[in-house]
């Protein structure tokens, strides 16, 4: 039976590669984009199973009118992909307020919006799935992405919470987590604050460490996403790539070492 997918960033990236997939399969698809004409390419080839929306996710009141337009325009809504945002390259001294502002504005904020606005319809349907994109460094930290980090972080935290509010509407909620991918979310989608010198030395390091083999194939990802969308039971977090479990894996046990080396200091610190 074809779902109907609500897709926000649909105009390059994962969302046009799923997009076109669950399209191509006979799903209806919803798209957003900041600009409509990044979607004619969908439209041209798949006629009205289409939906092409402008939608910049910043605006609360927009990304409500567009998903009230999507859920009449199809009837109902079965999946929310939440798939907009970018990556701010730059230390945390670097960012200004503006560009520290954005960041949070689109990948937390706009994913927010979206997902309050979504829910109604998924609430009174007594089902849905909601699946946030975030990424592997919404549970470990590169240098020079100190913003697009935290703004993963609060997605995790935003939706790990959201998950234990809706099960008993029927709705479900996941966690995508890519690591690298060879789109152009660190090219023409990114955005890069204004260079202090002290931090160069870093950036060159960061820059020299590059390895080919750590950033996935980006159509690569399909085969996954439709599996995971057909899932009866889908899994709370989907990582995305080789590069992500043996890094996380890594990074949460060093973590636990040092809660444990720690605990009898955490432990006296609760007073009784």
């Amino acid at each position: 039976m074809s779902k109907t997918i609500l897709i926000t960033g649909a105009s390059r990236g994962f969302g046009k590669i799923w997009a076109k997939a669950l399209l191509q399969r006979g799903d209806k698809v919803a798209a957003t984009a900041r600009n409509l004409a990044d979607l004619d390419d969908l439209v041209s080839e798949f006629g009205n199973q289409v939906l092409p929306l402008q939608l910049d996710v910043t605006n609360r009141q927009q990304s409500f009118e567009v998903v009230a337009k999507a859920h009449a325009h199809f009837g109902k809504l079965d999946i929310l992909i939440n798939n907009a945002g970018y990556g701010l390259f730059g230390a945390v001294e670097e960012a200004s307020e503006e560009e520290a502002r954005k960041q949070m504005e689109v990948n937390f904020f706009g994913l927010l919006w979206v997902t309050q606005a979504v829910l109604p319809f998924m609430r009174e349907q007594k089902s849905g799935h909601i699946i946030q994109v975030s990424s592997v460094l919404g549970h470990i930290t590169f240098p020079t992405l100190g913003l697009y980090n935290a703004s993963k972080f609060a997605v995790e935290g935003l939706t790990e919470t959201l998950a234990s509010e809706v099960k008993e509407f029927g709705i479900k909620v996941s966690l995508i987590e890519p690591n690298g991918y060879e789109t152009d979310w660190a090219g023409a989608s990114a955005a890069q604050s204004q260079s202090i010198g002290a931090y160069d030395n870093l950036k060159t390091a960061f820059k020299n460490a590059y390895n080919p083999d750590h950033y996935g194939i980006p159509d690569a990802t399909t085969e996954a996403i439709l599996t995971f969308i057909d899932a009866p039971e889908p899994p709370f977090r989907l990582l995305l790539g080789k590069i992500g479990y043996p890094a996380i894996k890594a990074t949460y046990l060093q973590r636990l070492a040092t809660w444990e080396a720690w605990k009898e200091v955490s432990v006296k610190a609760h007073g009784k």
